[in-house]
């Protein structure tokens, strides 16, 4: 853990005046929030109606759920040049490397032990998982930590256009295990027969047509997801003054090429699909653009902002935290605590608004525990 400051701008990153950049700790903060929400509200459908909206799209199409993770995705591509943008210069030390190395693999091996901890209380129940979130993140992490100190800007833009173009005709491949392909249906694609075959039952999705939605390939074009953060970090750390406007527009750019590339290649947020990639780095990009105009103006944070940054900061400020902690808390919705606010909403309100109710106190739940380091000025760091 490492002392911070005890304003409402936190550590977050700065830009090349040194001015706090709070819009990037709190689009991080929505993120882990939005993701902790969603995922809270797959448990609460076992209970009765929630909006589709809070729910993962079975295949094609994009939901709300289905932003969340990639904008935390593309904000650890942001803050690679923010953190290591003054070492750029030197090249990939030796040092630096086995820092990038060992913080990958603390990632990696934290998410192995959160998306098998069923698996280890009881190893008949279930089979373990190899992939997950905090997998990708952190092979996306070390993967872009390593271009961006090995590779200049226009060479990763190029390594981003080469793998979102490839990404397309590597889908269409036959696939292994002689499954049909129909890159409109689930699981039909060469891109989920590699999980099946190379991974066996150790994915997400099980049966003939299963796959792994944060699996091998698919972390191709999540690299190249990240490298389009790593340009925005850099972008932002010029600060120039027409940044906001390029910003974007840049994120529309990508928004309207990735609607129009859906028309071939669907949006699909379970193998990373280039369109997919394009359209949620464009929604994330414009939202931030919003947040940067909204925060990071050089005004004190008061009135609504200072509300919106008191209930964000702490989520983004310790984000892997909070993510973790609601992976292991996440049992307490079946609580009595929680369900009998839900039962007690459903006689006053709709099912879907009511299951809201013990969702939302959850994650009050977590805000306290991440709100009492942030008030500490604690940052638990993977």
């Amino acid at each position: 853990m490492a002392s911070q400051r005890t304003d409402l701008r936190p550590k977050p990153v700065a830009d090349a005046k040194g001015q706090r950049l709070v819009s990037l700790d709190l689009l991080r903060g929505l993120a882990v929030a939005g993701m902790i929400l969603v995922n809270e509200m797959a448990g609460m459908e076992s209970q009765g109606p929630v909006y589709p909206t809070l729910l993962h799209s079975s295949w094609a199409g994009l939901t709300l759920a289905d932003w969340v993770f990639p904008a935390f995705l593309m904000m650890v591509g942001v803050s690679v040049p923010l953190s290591l943008g003054d070492r750029a210069a030197a090249g990939l030390a030796a040092g630096e490397a086995k820092r990038i190395v060992w913080r990958s693999l603390r990632l990696i091996l934290l998410g192995f032990v959160l998306s098998n901890l069923w698996w280890f209380s009881d190893f008949s129940a279930t089979t373990w998982r190899l992939f997950g979130v905090l997998q990708r993140i952190g092979l996306v992490y070390g993967a872009c930590a390593f271009l961006f100190l090995l590779c200049g800007p226009r060479t990763r833009l190029l390594i981003i256009a080469a793998t979102l173009l490839l990404y397309w005709p590597l889908c269409l491949i036959p696939s292994l295990d002689g499954m049909p392909n129909d890159i409109w249906v689930r699981g039909h694609n060469f891109v989920a027969s590699v999980d099946r075959v190379l991974l066996g039952s150790h994915v997400y999705v099980k049966g003939p047509d299963g796959y792994d939605p944060e699996g091998l390939l698919g972390t191709l074009p999540a690299v190249a997801h990240g490298l389009i953060g790593v340009a925005i970090g850099e972008f932002l750390q010029r600060r120039q003054p027409a940044s906001l406007r390029t910003l974007a527009v840049g994120g529309l750019a990508m928004l309207v090429a990735g609607c129009l590339w859906s028309l071939l290649f669907p949006v699909v947020k379970d193998i990373w699909s280039s369109s997919f990639v394009l359209v949620s780095c464009g929604i994330t990009t414009l939202l931030l653009a919003g947040l940067h105009l909204a925060f990071d103006d050089g005004r004190a944070i008061a009135g609504w902002r200072k509300i919106v940054a008191v209930i964000l900061l702490p989520f983004g400020v310790n984000a892997i935290a909070a993510y973790v902690l609601h992976d292991i808390a996440g049992g307490m919705l079946g609580w009595d605590l929680f369900l009998q606010p839900y039962r007690e909403a459903r006689a006053l309100l709709t099912p879907e608004f009511a299951a809201l109710v013990p969702v939302t106190l959850f994650i009050a739940f977590i805000w306290l525990c991440v709100a009492y380091l942030w008030r500490r000025n604690w940052v638990i760091k993977i």
